[in-house]
C-alpha cells in the first residue's frame, strides 16, 4: 500500500528503494524494516507501523526494544521515518507531504539543477546580508569561486528579474547587482 499510494505518485518509480531491507539490530537479531531508500550517500529506514502491533499490544519491554532499534539503525547510518498504516491507507496526500519534506533534505545535493537553485539562494541570501548591493567579487570570495562563474550565477539572477544590474558611471560596465521586488518575493528567502 506504501509502495502504491506514496512511493509512486511521489517519485514515480522505485530506484534504490528496497522493501524488506534486513539490517542487524543492536542484539545481533536479523530486523527487516519495511522499505528503506538507499541512494549512494545516504539512507533511509521506512516504517509502516499499525495501531494493535505498535500501540496497543505493546508492552513495556517492547516498547524499549521499539526504541533501542530505531536508535541504533539511527547510529549504524539510518534516517529512520514511520507512518502510520492508517495515515498510509487513508491519508496518502499527508504522507506524500511529509515524506518529500524528509527527502528534500536529501536530495537537494544531488542535482546540478537543484544545486544551482542552492546557489541562487545563496547569493540572494548573503545579498540581503550585505545589506547593500552585491558585487561580482563578494560572490567569488563568499563562495570560493572564479570572477566568471560569479559573473554567470548574478547574471542568471537578473535573467529569471531576481536581481538588477546597476551601472555606474557613463560606461556600460556592470558594477553592482541590487536584488529587485521579484527577488524578494521569488520564495527563495
Amino acid at each position: 500500500m506504501f509502495a502504491k499510494n506514496i512511493w509512486w505518485p511521489l517519485k514515480g518509480h522505485f530506484d534504490d528503494l528496497h522493501p524488506e531491507y534486513e539490517v542487524m539490530d543492536w542484539r545481533g537479531r536479523s530486523y527487516f524494516a519495511d522499505y528503506v531508500f538507499a541512494p549512494k550517500l545516504w539512507k533511509i529506514l521506512i516504517e509502516i507501523k499499525g495501531y494493535g502491533e505498535h500501540v496497543a499490544n505493546m508492552d513495556r519491554t517492547k516498547y524499549c526494544n521499539e526504541l533501542n532499534r530505531e536508535t541504533f539503525l539511527s547510529g549504524m547510518g539510518f534516517h529512520v521515518i514511520s507512518f502510520a498504516y492508517d495515515d498510509v491507507a487513508n491519508r496518502p496526500d499527508l504522507c506524500i507531504y511529509l515524506l518529500r519534506i524528509v527527502l528534500n533534505r536529501y536530495e537537494s545535493a544531488n542535482t546540478k539543477v537543484e544545486r544551482v537553485f542552492f546557489a541562487d539562494n545563496e547569493i540572494l541570501r548573503y545579498s540581503l546580508f550585505l545589506a547593500r548591493p552585491i558585487r561580482p567579487i563578494d560572490v567569488s570570495h563568499y563562495f570560493s569561486i572564479d570572477h566568471r562563474t560569479a559573473v554567470a550565477h548574478l547574471k542568471r539572477l537578473c535573467q529569471k528579474g531576481w536581481l538588477k544590474p546597476i551601472i555606474r558611471g557613463t560606461g556600460s560596465r556592470i558594477l553592482y547587482y541590487e536584488v529587485t521586488k521579484q527577488g524578494l518575493e521569488s520564495g527563495l528567502i
